[in-house]
Order: structure tokens, then C-alpha cells, then sequence
């Protein structure tokens, strides 16, 4: 899986990276297909920091998980379980889109 971290108004030190590398690490366990994670960090004006994950899959599904606040480290944290609720759930719709498939046709 291919990771790529950039940052927009804010310098992102070793430990954010490492941080979040670890944590998009596991996103093939909820949905096998993702090949590619791209994580945008944006710092604004008022203080605050916008984190987009952006979990690209296998014929051109897109995932996003976004979350704004203070600490970097809970908004990636917060990002990522959004993402992973989104994988769970399609995941889940592609097993059982296949099971109705061959029940319907024996």
C-alpha cells in the first residue's frame, strides 16, 4: 500500500508521520482492495487542524475520512475510524451482494 503525508500552513514532524503511517497501516484489514493513502494536514488561522484521509481502492473507489480540532493526533485518530467505519460497511454490502447473487440463481 502506498502512503503519501503532505501538510498545507504547518510543518509535520517525524512523530505525526510515523503516526499516521501506523495507524492507515491497517486499513486492509477492514477492506483488502485499498492500494493507496493519501493524508492532508492543514493548519488554519484560528489555531485549529483540518486532517483529510483520503483511501483510494481497487476500481476507482474513493474513501474519505475528514476532522477538524486542535491536536493533530486526535483529529488523525478520529479520521481513521471514520474510514474504517466507511471499509467495515462496504466491505460488508460486497459479501453480501455476493452471497444474494448465488442464492438467487441456484
Amino acid at each position: 500500500m502506498l502512503f503519501t503525508i503532505s501538510a498545507k500552513h504547518i510543518d509535520v514532524t517525524e512523530a505525526i508521520k510515523s503516526y499516521a503511517e501506523q495507524k492507515t497501516s491497517k486499513f486492509s484489514r477492514y477492506y483488502d482492495k485499498v492500494n493507496r493513502v493519501e493524508v492532508i494536514i492543514d493548519g488554519n488561522k484560528d489555531g485549529n487542524i483540518s486532517v483529510d484521509i483520503i483511501a483510494r481502492a481497487e476500481h476507482n473507489k474513493v474513501f474519505i475520512g475528514k476532522e477538524t480540532g486542535e491536536d493533530p493526533y486526535k483529529c488523525i485518530d478520529v479520521a481513521v475510524h471514520k474510514l474504517e467505519r466507511q471499509l467495515r460497511r462496504k466491505k460488508g454490502k460486497e459479501r453480501d451482494n455476493k452471497h444474494a447473487n448465488s442464492t438467487e440463481s441456484a
